[in-house]
């Protein structure tokens, strides 16, 4: 195999990983802080596609308005969903909070494959960032190229957020013991309400980023977020730095095994997910119980 072919394979690897980051990020976010295994997590994904898909379409959002609107309705839409259904779970066994979030999941996917079918809608490569740059071991595009700085931007922004900053602190400490952060001020209800729109918001922005790469439809959500899934429990459940390293590696690992023997390309992230969950149940980087 030429070097040409596996530097290209690791270089859409990294596409891909990126895309799990950032994913992974939210869903990490939200369990981790809210203790919530969020499976609605690729349908705010394909929401966030929506938003700016249907923007462009009947108001003329553009993409570069899309990458803050889009978050900023889903978000809203996470506010409603955390403050009228997943507040009341809380107590409950992690469980139900699964069961609400996969049946919004079907709702969400529902809807929109009624609405608009299962075909995709095509949405186009912002003219900034048309064309592309040959690397001499293939051609890359620009607009896959801001995609992988956009998600590590993010991606290292959220993790200095929670693990750098006073915010940061109050959010780690509402997991230990809300009571009493409570007792020292602070609104611990709108931390977890914000907590839950902001990692939702992180789905609906990797749908923005995604909508130009893949077709926009009713179905891309739940094609990806099973492996998403996986690099979470990889990475460590809640683990915010083990979501970003293994997504990105993961991405890698994908496009090295498409080089070399493309029929377990798809297989290969399951079954990295058995053997780290046989050595360390907790994951790569997750604490043990």
């Amino acid at each position: 195999m030429s070097s040409q072919v596996l530097l290209g394979q690791l270089l859409l690897g990294l596409i891909n990983g990126a895309f799990y980051a950032i994913l992974s990020l939210g869903l990490a976010i939200i369990f981790g802080l809210l203790n919530i295994v969020n499976f609605a997590h690729g349908a705010q994904y394909m929401l966030g596609a929506f938003v700016a898909w249907l923007g462009l379409t009947y108001l003329g959002i553009n993409y570069w308005a899309a990458l803050l609107v889009a978050p900023l309705v889903v978000g809203a839409v996470g506010v409603l969903v955390e403050r009228l259904l997943l507040s009341r779970l809380y107590k409950l066994d992690p469980l139900y909070g699964l069961l609400l979030t996969f049946g919004l999941a079907l709702i969400f996917e529902g809807t929109f494959r009624h609405l608009y079918g299962v075909s995709g809608q095509q949405y186009s490569v912002p003219s900034g960032l048309a064309g592309g740059r040959n690397l001499g071991f293939m051609f890359l595009p620009n607009y896959r190229a801001w995609v992988i700085v956009v998600a590590l931007a993010v991606c290292f922004a959220t993790w200095f957020l929670i693990e750098k900053t006073k915010l940061g602190a109050y959010l780690r400490a509402g997991t230990e013991n809300a009571r009493l952060l409570q007792a020292f001020g602070v609104n611990v209800p709108l931390l977890v309400t914000l907590t839950y729109a902001y990692g939702v918001g992180m789905a609906a922005l990797a749908g923005v980023l995604a909508a130009p790469i893949y077709q926009v439809s009713s179905m891309m959500g739940s094609s990806l977020i099973i492996v998403v899934f996986a690099v979470v429990v990889i990475g460590g459940m809640g683990s915010i730095m083990g979501s970003i390293v293994t997504g990105l590696a993961l991405g890698l690992l994908q496009g090295l095994t498409k080089a070399f023997y493309p029929e377990a390309s798809n297989a290969v992230i399951f079954l990295i997910m058995a053997l780290v969950l046989l050595v360390r149940p907790a994951g790569l980087f997750g604490k043990e119980a």
